[in-house]
């Protein structure tokens, strides 16, 4: 039975750490910590981007919860494998799916991943600060509607087909 709490509270930490995500993506890493993030939204090709440092500070809590909850024999070790769990999925969807960060090429295949990535690229569709959509990372909405969100605040501006891969269609 325990193991199975233990699997729940992964689980629902994982699904809880998307939304934290999405709200410090978009009021953290484009509001006042853009400094760092900036680094990610210029054009790519770098190994080490000053935005990398947010996977160190995001880190911490959950090396923590970890280790006081194996100290102490606490349910919140399990919050900490769930956070744990969320970079790693983060960092393997991210870095090597949509940015192709690594020495291979990952290709998404089915529609929830082309989802995700598609999502992302209309995020770096803008690079300033301000203006952009999709902020989340495992949950990617709606293409049209992020397509529709984009000729809203720009106008049309935006050059979707070179940034998804995706043919615009009005």
């Amino acid at each position: 039975m325990q193991l199975l709490v233990n699997c729940l509270i992964v689980v629902a930490t994982v699904a809880a750490m998307e939304a934290v995500a999405r709200y410090s993506h978009e009021y953290i890493m484009h509001g006042w910590g853009w400094a760092w993030h900036k680094s990610h939204h210029e054009i790519e090709g770098h190994t080490f981007e000053r935005n990398d440092l947010y996977a160190v500070v995001f880190a911490i809590p959950s090396v923590l919860l970890i280790y006081l909850g194996v100290a102490h024999q606490h349910w919140i070790l399990w919050v900490g494998v769930g956070m744990t769990a969320y970079g790693v999925l983060y960092f393997l969807a991210h870095d090597a799916l949509v940015h192709n960060r690594w020495p291979f090429r990952l290709t998404p295949k089915g529609r929830y991943l082309k989802r995700v990535v598609q999502a992302h690229r209309m995020h770096h569709a803008v690079r300033t600060r301000l203006g952009c959509v999709s902020f989340g990372f495992l949950y990617a909405p709606n293409i049209d509607t992020l397509k529709a969100e984009l000729k809203a605040l720009h106008g049309g501006a935006v050059d979707l087909a070179a940034v998804t891969g995706v043919e615009q269609r009005d």
